[in-house]
């Protein structure tokens, strides 16, 4: 089929070259027949181990399901109208009578799609988009420590604030996403199987084996896989639903950066842009612009798919043992992983390539930094005694607003604020009449911050 003939644009659109290479081993349907095998293979392997069927068998019955192909189950399934009875017809077909009985034998359907949804997701995550992120999270690093004495008026409520550093703007998303990180790290090792059969009792298993609950625990040891501690036809919900919302969560981190990164290259800012190729077009009709297309794509694959975490919080519920309400809902959480993956490419690719101008930014910083004192000046007179120091510099930087003249100005010559004055130390003072010096502790902050996401992501 020709790619543009796709109806999902995360096929035709951004599924394709290097993260196609990437994510096809573990999120096709070629991947997940791919692991529903694995799951059946390594279930017959046990078979044998504890006796019930003969090495000999479990080896035949390993060679079919390497011969089984995507394309011949969903033809057998066409025909019999249900999805892994088609999976066992086709591994069944390749074997000889004597094999035929130990296919899927004990099992139920869900013992095999619940485990390998879980393998192949878990696979995607700590194979891929942990490797994505990790390295998104070294490059925020190194531009946070670069810059991390680069000074920069902050903002609160889009107005300006107090001085602090781009590096120390860069650091907060280099914890938040640390943070993420870990938490993605966590779900995705806490993703379970299930070998418990039909309604999770061990009914069918229980007919052979005398401890059921430990062959299911020999069977998952097999694929790397752990069992709830309490399945029924389904694995817990709640381990797919906490990796969903780490990853969800992480791309609501991504898509903060980008929202930033995107206002700060608007044309009366200018703080910093992005390397344009040389025969990149910013407009269609206006050959002058240059658009913060990647930030902005980023966002946007953050809105379609964060309102998705409804449907994973919807399938928690299953009635009784199960239902079948999560069966065409659940199949979307593989394109979750491959949004947050895009974004994660996308996103480390144009911050490698963001360009900081010092000079928009030390023209922005110097536009507010005649009242930039205020704050300093209100805490230290209120800590000398003065009885009403805020309203006193609110009123002086309204004065300097209307004059023209400094808030410093104005405030060092005001001939009743002479006695709190005089008592300020030369720091304090320098502090007044040199704002840009009023950073606080933004530089030690970021330096901090970046050395103890490097330790715990173990980033060079």
């Amino acid at each position: 089929m020709d790619k543009y003939d796709s109806i999902s644009p995360l096929d035709y659109r951004y599924y394709s070259g290097e993260i196609f290479d990437k994510l096809q081993p573990y999120l096709s349907e070629n991947a997940a027949i791919r692991y529903q095998l694995m799951v059946e293979v390594a279930l017959v392997m046990a078979l044998a181990e504890k006796r019930i069927c003969s090495s000999k068998i479990a080896g035949e019955i390993e060679a079919a399901a390497k011969k089984v192909t995507a394309a011949e189950v969903y033809e057998e399934e066409k025909r019999i109208k249900h999805n892994i009875r088609a999976l066992v017809n086709c591994i069944r077909r390749k074997v000889s009578a004597e094999a035929k009985p130990y296919v899927h034998f004990t099992a139920t359907s869900n013992d095999i799609t619940s485990t390998s949804e879980s393998m192949r997701i878990r696979d995607a995550v700590v194979k891929v988009l942990l490797p994505e992120l990790a390295e998104l999270e070294r490059i925020l690093i190194e531009i946070a420590e670069r810059e991390k004495n680069t000074l920069q008026i902050g903002r609160t409520h889009g107005q300006h604030a107090e001085p602090i550093t781009f590096g120390f703007t860069i650091a907060s998303y280099v914890s938040r996403l640390g943070g993420r990180i870990l938490k993605i790290k966590d779900a995705a090792d806490e993703l379970r199987g299930k070998f418990s059969g039909a309604v999770g009792a061990y009914n069918a298993s229980s007919l052979f084996i005398k401890d059921a609950e430990k062959f299911e625990e020999f069977v998952l040891e097999k694929i790397r896989m752990k069992p709830g501690s309490h399945s029924t036809q389904l694995v817990e919900a709640e381990y797919i639903t906490d990796l969903m919302h780490a990853i969800v969560s992480a791309m609501g981190v991504m898509a903060n950066i980008s929202d930033d990164m995107r206002h700060l290259q608007r044309s009366e800012i200018a703080e910093v842009y992005e390397e344009f190729g040389a025969e990149q077009v910013g407009s269609s009709t206006m050959p002058h612009k240059r658009n913060p297309i990647n930030f902005e794509n980023v966002k946007s694959m953050w809105k379609e798919f964060a309102p998705r975490m409804i449907t994973v919080y919807a399938d928690q519920i299953s009635e009784h043992q199960r239902d079948l309400t999560n069966s065409a809902s659940s199949r979307f959480n593989t394109e979750i992983v491959a949004a947050a993956v895009i974004s994660a490419s996308r996103l480390k690719k144009v911050m490698s390539r963001l360009k900081v101008d010092k000079a928009s930014l030390k023209n922005n910083f110097d536009k507010s930094s005649s009242v930039i004192a205020a704050e300093p000046a209100y805490i230290l007179l209120a800590s000398l005694g003065h009885p009403d120091a805020h309203e006193t510099a609110r009123k002086l930087t309204l004065e300097a607003g209307k004059t023209g003249k400094g808030f410093e100005d104005l405030l060092l010559k005001d001939r009743k604020l002479k006695p709190y004055l005089k008592r300020l130390t030369k720091q304090q003072l320098d502090i007044l009449k040199n704002p840009e010096k009023y950073t606080g502790l933004a530089s030690e902050k970021t330096g901090n911050v970046c050395r103890e996401w490097r330790g715990k992501l173990g980033i060079k």
